[in-house]
């Protein structure tokens, strides 16, 4: 007798959504084997979702995604601000299949002014770290180096690194070109100093009519006292100022608003960013969130949602088109923002001409995409045929190998799909227990490193494998693939050509044939962005691990030399250069270093033998 396990009964979407209550919150859906298909906030929840399961017609798509659900989840929350929040938090963490996802992108450009003694006004990309005010995002590093060369000129704040800073003797060109006040060498006391930082984080922060009225109270101070010096150059800041704001004002005031349009070629979009800062115009940026056949006016809500779930939002957002849940995302952005938010469509006047611009700009964007993603296709599908592959090939990895002589050796793993590079699932391998330059046991280790670990966790593998090198590194990358029982990956050597000239490498196939396309071939190319993308990544962080090397002070490898006292030492002289050129009596008159260690210290610096043990001893701090 044959017995079948029992069908799971459906889901019963109003059964469900009747026993909700009426607070805000978010609602999860799931498929089969817990898959989570579709996340959502609501002000209600029990009208929200008791909305997907009524007679009223729905999108094909979304018709598909309910058919799938066999349960769902609800978090209630206090107010529509948290559930803005949480549902940005649970679509980034879950990667719902049905959601609108914006790609992570943590590499939004910000200008920096730091917190300490003397602050330093600077480019910022990447986690914020260091303690200090981050103004921004902006839409591109060009907006942010725009601001950041009027900022100089106009309020003379130091650029430079701590490092730079700390030893300076004399004031570099920046002062000689009247872009900074020159704090490294005493040149600007400390309350004027103080008093710029001030006034430029009034003007980041969008305040420039009342920094403008400040600084004409000042010059007229200055000049009642007879300061004319002092009183003209407040004057030529004041006008300098004002030339800012009369040329970027817009529709007579300076605005502090976004504007926001989307374009659509089937699943494919575009949103593109237009940005307004104190009137003045930051430029734009473009965005490519995978929309999962959403239609644009979804599409569109949930990049506000997201977007601004992470970046600070401007007073006023002009979208191009009006958006679900438009008074849900005004009301949770002005909880979250702390002031009022207004989501604007159907403008008027210089507005509406601003978000015809940016309609017309998604679109060329958009098509400049699309055409990019069919070359990379047709390169790809060029590859296919060159290695006779059944298919073209949807992910490619590619491994190099950098050092100097030997010195601080990094392996890169780039990784390229149908799209493009895949920038978020880039590796490094830092290589250790290798003979200095042996390039063949740094690839060796770095592929056994990788694959070992795809075949313990069954992860991913790369269709097609690139490696940077000859016959001997792809002899390595065979080896370790053959160990580990990996037979699916196509090997390809990249060696380099005659001269060293692009278009002219030769590929080592797996059989140990050797074609050169040459530099016509669309295959070759796609080899060699991947291959060029690899070297890149090892160079960078070659470097990067090269300097840190440089730059670690020798001093944790001295008995005796603790945290304490290695800042001590590092504060007294400086940095590591200040304390190089010191004698070993110099290094003594540091509090809590005896001469016994600052001799000790003196030969670590200076590569020489270690003095004998006297009687003085040094203990632990």
């Amino acid at each position: 007798m044959t017995t079948h396990a029992p069908q799971q009964a459906p889901f019963d979407g109003k059964a469900f959504a009747r026993g909700l209550g009426t607070q805000p919150g978010v609602y999860r859906m799931y498929g089969k084997d817990d898959a989570v298909l579709y996340v959502g906030k609501a002000r209600a929840l029990k009208n929200r979702v008791g909305s997907y399961f009524n007679a009223t017609p729905k999108a094909t798509r979304t018709m598909a995604m309910l058919a799938q659900v066999v349960r769902m989840e609800v978090t209630v929350t206090r107010t529509d601000a948290e559930a803005l929040l949480l549902e940005n938090q649970l679509i980034k963490s879950l990667q719902p299949r049905y959601n609108v996802l914006l790609r992570d992108d943590k590499s939004y450009p910000y200008v920096l002014l730091t917190q300490e003694p003397w602050p330093r006004l600077a480019f910022h990309r990447g986690p914020r770290a260091l303690a200090g005010r981050y103004f921004g995002p902006y839409p591109s590093a060009a907006a942010v180096r725009e601001t950041l060369n009027s900022m100089h000129k106009l309020f003379k704040l130091r650029s430079c690194e701590d490092s730079v800073f700390r030893n300076r003797s004399r004031p570099c060109l920046q002062y000689q070109i009247g872009r900074c006040s020159a704090p490294c060498v005493g040149l600007a006391p400390a309350r004027d100093y103080a008093d710029a930082v001030r006034r430029a984080s009034l003007f980041l922060d969008g305040r420039s009519e009342e920094l403008g009225n400040e600084l004409t109270g000042a010059m007229e101070a200055a000049s009642q006292r007879l300061d004319f010096e002092e009183a003209a150059r407040l004057r030529d800041l004041v006008t300098t100022i004002r030339k800012l704001q009369a040329r970027q004002y817009v529709d007579g005031q300076a605005a502090d608003l976004d504007v926001l349009a989307v374009a659509m070629q089937g699943a494919s979009a575009c949103v593109l960013l237009l940005a307004f800062r104190d009137g003045r115009n930051l430029g734009t940026r473009a965005f490519f969130p995978k929309t999962n056949g959403a239609p644009p006016e979804e599409v569109l809500s949930a990049f506000v949602s997201q977007y601004y779930g992470e970046q600070p939002p401007p007073r006023e957002i002009v979208l191009d088109r009006d958006v679900p849940d438009r008074e849900l995302i005004e009301v949770a952005l002005w909880e979250t923002a702390g002031r009022k938010i207004t989501l604007k469509c159907n403008v008027r006047g210089e507005r509406a001409g601003y978000v015809d611009l940016v309609k017309r700009n998604a679109e060329l964007t958009l098509a400049t995409e699309l055409a990019s993603h069919a070359a990379q296709s047709a390169r790809a599908e060029a590859l296919r045929e060159m290695f006779s592959l059944a298919e073209a090939p949807k992910r490619i990895e590619c491994f190099d190998i950098s050092h100097t002589m030997g010195e601080a050796t990094v392996a890169s793993q780039v990784v390229f799909d149908e799209n493009g590079a895949v920038r978020s699932q880039y590796r490094r391998y830092n290589i250790t227990g290798i003979e200095p330059g042996d390039d063949y046991a740094a690839m060796h280790q770095a592929l056994e490193r990788r694959f070992r670990r795809a075949v313990e966790e069954d992860g991913i593998l790369p269709d097609v494998l690139l490696i940077d090198g000859g016959k001997g590194q792809l002899a390595q990358a065979n080896a370790v693939l053959k160990d580990l029982g990996v037979s699916s990956v196509y090997v390809v050597g990249v060696a380099k050509g005659e001269e060293r000239r692009p278009g002219h490498e030769t590929l080592i196939l797996p059989d140990g044939r050797e074609l050169r396309p040459g530099p016509e071939s669309p295959a070759l190319q796609l080899v060699q962005q991947v291959r060029d993308e690899a070297h890149r990544f090892a160079i960078t962080g070659h470097r990067g691990k090269r300097q840190k090397a440089r730059s670690t002070s020798r001093l944790e490898d001295i008995p005796g030399i603790g945290p304490r006292r290695r800042a001590s030492l590092l504060k007294h002289f400086g940095g590591l250069g200040g304390l190089k050129q010191a004698g070993a009596e110099e290094i003594a008159r540091v509090e809590g270093i005896n001469l016994a260690l600052a001799e000790r210290i003196y030969a670590t610096l200076h590569g020489l033998p270690m003095p004998a043990a006297g009687t003085m001893e040094a203990g632990r701090d």
